[in-house]
Order: structure tokens, then sequence, then C-alpha cells
């Protein structure tokens, strides 16, 4: 038999299979971009997934950016800023140093790229296939950053795609991928949504680490972790993190480990801990472990494997064993037996005519009497306040006939590449209450006082909330944070802008006077600018207006489920006109999205108040308990009020 023949591969053979060893699923291309921001300095990154990030996986983040030079060869092999020379890899501190994350994605995906540096006086878009720039890079408008968007990944190789997961399943991977970044670069902040929808995941640049675990993973997660700090000289390794102490674990166990802020898997440091807790939590259950090592460079291996979720380091062994004997004694130290608290149904059968009084009652009796007043109960089982009312409630939202037909956006997403936009969310973050922000994601629902206010509890305190104030707030951060991505509302028949805007002059509400000028005259000026301003409301909020009928065709969808009042539409139009400011970006999209957020926050979203009850509780306050991210104004204007606190009201009442 004659020895076959030894050929070189053709190049795009090599790299298509050189691609698929470090993209192996969307999740893998995520995490590699992911890094790339990070490299580039980002502090804000977004990413928006479709199809669980096979149809589209795009990623928006507010770093460097790439430079116009350097646009012909960044998806080729081996073109990388961050290493020139091997020797270099002994004290690497980026992320990525090969240059095959968009090279590889490039092979098997379409890829996009939108970038902009801080001293390039424009935008450039690049389109890329099998490594290689397809045209020239076009001029465009764009703020400082990159944009990349990678959509139908693997659609040359089948033989990949077929073997990926549900689309579900493949996003459940990128919530993961997203979760642990977003908890150890906790000075960066984090989005991340589907296509349409609201967002899964939302971190502030300013979070703490514990912030973002409760985030994530909740507060009952969060409330049970212990710190865990120290560092090792003979080592010359350091470690940080938080474990779950031994009351708490969890049926599915959470291991998130980073060395000199990789991420990375240690099946030796997961198999130790997991035999540590063996003694502390039932069988069949874990704990939460989020762990950062910082080791000596030169003594550690980055170099492993293609995707670089493996790392070799010197004494492995022995640096487990000190991580181990670290948390056990962390456990140790916060280990107490669980104390179960009874109430007697029946008055004491030891109290007699001949006993002293209660103020000589014995100490033990006295100290359990101290401590039920710091027990806190906020289990969702517990009744809430609506049944101590004449009437009941209904349990869940009712949905009228006449509520106008909702449809969310079936468009590509498009990033909010306006400067102005980008301030306003800064605003944002930068004026968050973090006491505020811990109340409201540790609080329950107590129930609805009116349509104007409802209570929450929070720990051991229950707060009075002003429900138009925190409703205004949610809306104006939706409209900033999904700009330019709403889904509609279409109103049954197009409404005459004409008649709204009579309707609006002709009520109390809107104060006209006849030194305002004829009516007929206020209406056609309202027209006429709504009718001018129609493409931007269209374009950046879905909001609809036909300019050749002059009618109101649709709204922007803000909340699933959420249609705003209607009865405060006319007045809603009249503002559009006279109240935004129409002749600055910055300003008129703020008092734009002031204006939307004032109509869709009014206290009438309907007219039955078992209705308006419900859809607070079950539609508005969990949108606020995730999503908002309260002002520090909140404390003064009275949106926010310390009503009760359990210990004040257990002098009162001697009992909880």
């Amino acid at each position: 038999m004659e020895p076959g023949v030894i050929k070189k591969l053709d190049e795009n053979v090599v790299n298509q299979i050189a691609a698929g060893e470090v993209i192996q699923r969307p999740a893998n291309a995520l995490k590699e971009l992911i890094e790339n921001c990070l490299d580039a300095k980002a502090t804000n990154i977004e990413v928006t997934v479709k199809c669980g990030g096979m149809k589209m996986l795009q990623i928006l983040d507010n770093g460097t950016g790439i430079r116009r030079e350097d646009l012909e060869i960044v998806c080729e092999r081996f073109t990388t800023s961050k290493l020139e020379r091997f020797h270099e890899l002994s004290r690497i501190s980026t992320y990525g140093f090969r240059g095959e994350a968009l090279s590889s994605i490039s092979h098997v995906a379409h890829l996009r790229i939108q970038t902009k540096t801080r001293d390039s006086v424009c935008a450039y878009k690049a389109q890329y296939e099998g490594g290689r720039l397809r045209g020239d890079p076009v001029p465009c408008a764009g703020n400082q950053g990159t944009i990349i968007t990678v959509e139908d990944l693997f659609y040359n190789t089948p033989q990949r795609r077929n073997t990926l997961r549900t689309p579900n399943d493949e996003y459940q991977l990128i919530y993961g991928v997203i979760s642990k970044y977003a908890i150890h670069n906790h000075h960066v902040g984090f989005t991340l949504k589907k296509f349409g929808e609201s967002p899964a995941i939302r971190t502030t640049a300013k979070s703490s680490v514990l912030d973002n675990i409760r985030v994530i993973y909740g507060n009952s997660v969060a409330t049970e972790l212990l710190s865990v700090e120290f560092a090792d000289q003979a080592l010359k390794f350091s470690a940080r993190g938080f474990v779950s102490n031994g009351s708490h674990a969890l049926k599915k166990g959470i291991f998130l480990l980073f060395i000199n802020n990789r991420l990375v898997e240690c099946e030796t440091l997961r198999t130790a801990l997991n035999e540590l807790y063996s003694a502390f939590i039932p069988a069949g259950n874990h704990p939460f472990i989020y762990m950062s090592l910082q080791i000596d460079p030169l003594a550690i291996d980055v170099n492993i494997h293609p995707t670089k979720h493996e790392v070799r380091f010197l004494h492995e062994d022995v640096i487990v064993q000190r991580i181990v004997q670290k948390i056990e004694e962390k456990l140790l130290e916060g280990k107490s037996s669980k104390t179960f608290y009874t109430e007697s149904r029946l008055p004491s059968q030891k109290a007699t005519k001949n006993q002293p009084s209660t103020s000589a009652e014995p100490k033990e009796e006295r100290k359990t009497t101290e401590e039920s007043a710091k027990i806190v109960r906020t289990d969702s089982r517990e009744v809430k306040i609506e049944k101590f009312f004449s009437q009941s409630f209904t349990s869940s939202p009712i949905i009228t006939k006449s509520e106008p037909k909702a449809e969310t956006s079936t468009k590509s997403p498009k990033a909010p590449m306006l400067t102005s936009i980008l301030t306003l969310r800064k605003t944002v973050e930068d004026n968050c209450s973090d006491p505020l922000r811990k109340i409201i994601n540790e609080s329950s629902f107590v129930g609805a006082v009116d349509r104007k206010h409802f209570l929450i509890q929070s720990e051991d305190k229950m707060f009075l909330c002003d429900t138009r104030k925190l409703c205004q707030e949610l809306f104006y951060q939706i409209l900033l944070y999904h700009f330019r991505n709403f889904g509609k509302i279409e109103l049954e028949e197009p409404l005459k802008l004409e008649d709204l805007a009579m309707m609006a002059l002709d009520s109390e509400e809107s104060g006209w006077t006849p030194e305002d000028g004829e009516k007929s005259d206020l209406v056609q000026l309202t027209v006429e600018i709504l009718c001018e301003k129609a493409p931007i409301m269209k374009d950046y909020y879905n909001l609809i207006i036909n300019a050749e009928d002059h009618t109101l065709r649709t709204l922007p969808l803000l909340l699933a489920s959420f249609t705003p009042p209607m009865s405060y539409l006319p007045m809603f139009i009249l503002r559009l006109a006279t109240d935004v400011d129409w002749k600055s970006e910055k300003e008129g999209l703020e008092s734009l999205s002031e204006e939307i957020a004032r109509f869709y926050s009014e206290p009438e979203f309907c007219e039955a108040e078992e209705q308006v009850y419900a859809i607070l509780e079950h539609i508005l306050y969990p949108a606020m308990k995730e999503y908002l991210i309260p002002p520090r104004s909140f404390a003064s204007n009275k949106a926010f009020l310390e009503v009760a606190a359990l210990p004040e009201l257990h002098k009162v009442f001697e009992r909880c």
C-alpha cells in the first residue's frame, strides 16, 4: 500500500478549524468579546441577544475603540495590540493576547464592527467575512467605543450548529457568563437583555460585589454570605471573595473563580470546597462560592487552552489547601445553632396571683422577649394588608377588553449612540442612593393604601411610597435605557390630533385663558409642531404620528401588560407640543422622556380600584424592585417615608 501524500491544509480550512476551538457556542463568543471590552477600559457594557445568540449577539461598550488604520487587519489571526514577544506572556495583564477572538468569530458568523476613538472626528462601520474586511470602512455618526454585532453564528458549519442546545438553554449560558463578569468587575456597568424585552441583568458602574450578587442571585443568597480575604506572603498569592455560611445551601451550586482577573475553572479547588461544605450543609445541597485570586504572574501559565478557561500555576495543591483552611475557619467562626421560636396559643398556666409582677420575671424569659423583637417576618405567604379591608382585591391583574393591542418590536436592536442619552444615563447612575436601592431590592410588598400610596417592608422597617413619583422615575429610566428599542401599543382607531388638543384646552387642567389666544389657533400650532417632530418620536420612542392625516397611531410599550391611562391622553398630546424643549438635543430628549413618563405614571391606570392595586403589586412593583435606580432626592421629596420600625412597635405593644 502506498503512503498518503502529506499536503498543507488550505488557509481557510485551518482558520475554520481554529475557529471551532475558540468559539464553541454563543456564550464562548460573548466571553471573548466581553474581555475585549474590559481590555479597552470600558465602564459600561450592553449585551443584546436574539434566539439564544445564534441569530444575533450584539455587544456595545464605551471603551477606547479601534483605530481606523487597524480596521483592515483587526479580524486576521494573531493580530493583537497586547503582545509582541513571547517572554511578555510571563507578565501579561490583559485578558486577550492571541488575537484569535474576532478572527474566529468572522469565520463562523457575519460580523459587523462600528467603532470610534477619542481623537477620531467620526465613527466607522466595517463588515468582515472569513477574517477579511469587506469593502472600505464607512464613516458614520457615533460615540466613543465599539459596537460588535454577530449574526447567524455557525451558518457555514451546520454540524456545530446542530449540536447546540435550545435557544433558551444557550441564553442561560450567556446569562451565566454576564453574571460572573458583572460580579467580579463591579466597577463596570453590565446590561443583558433579550431582543425586544426588558433587561434581565442591569448593574451600575458604582456597585459593590455584594450589590451585584444581590441583583443577580437575589437577597436570599446575598444576606447569607461570609466575606473572605487574606494573603500568603510565602506562596505569593492573595484571595478575596464571598462564600455561603453553614446555614445556607443551594440545590445547584454556584462556583465563580477568577485568577488574576481571568474567569477560569479549577476542579481541584471546587472538589476540595465541596468536601469541606459536606460537613456543614445537608447532603444534596451545594454552596455559593465567589473567589478572586491574585498569583504572581511568573508562577502562572495562561497559554493552556484556546478559550483561556484553564490556567496552570505553581504550588496548586498547597494554595488550594490554604484556601480551604481559611474558609473552614470562617465557617467555624460563624457556626451557631439554629433557634426556633414558638408561641403559646393558650395563657400560661404558671402564672398565679402570688407570683411577682413582670418586672421581676426570670432573666432568660426577659431575654427571649427582647430577642423576639428582632424577628423580621417577610415570608411571601404572609397575609397582605388587603386581607383586613372589607373589600377583597383580585390576586392578579385584570385585562380589560378595550385595552389597546401591545406588540413587541421585531426589528434589529438599535444602539443608543446619542451622547445626550448616554449623559442622561450617567446622571441617573451618579445620583443613585445606595441605601434606598438596597431597601427596595430587599423589600417585600405589604399592600396598597390607595391609588397614590403603597407600603413595603424592608428588614424591620416599613416604608410608605408615593406611587406616582416612583412610577415616574421608573418609566423615565426605562425610556433612557431602552432608547430606540421599544415595542408599540396600537390604538384600536387612529385618534385625531385636533380633537385631542381641543379636549385638552377645554379642560381646566390646561389653564387656558383668552389671553393665550384662540383655541383653534393653538390647536393648529400644536398639530404643526407634533407633525414636524413625528419622525423623531417614531424613531426614538415608537410613538407614531401620521403627518398626512394628523392622527396618533401608536404609543411606546414600556412594560409588558401595562397600558397608560387613556383618559390623560389629550393633556399628554398638548404637553408634547408646549412643554418639550424641541430646540436642543439633550434638553429635548430629557423633557420628552419626562413627559412620556409623566403620562404613564398617572394614578388612574384604570377605573376599578382592585385592578389598580393588582397592576401595582404584580407589574409596577416587581419592575421597581428589579430595575429602578432610586435618586437621592427620594429621601427629601417624600417619595419614600419610613412609617414604622419593628423595635419601636415592640416597645409599644410588647410583642411582634
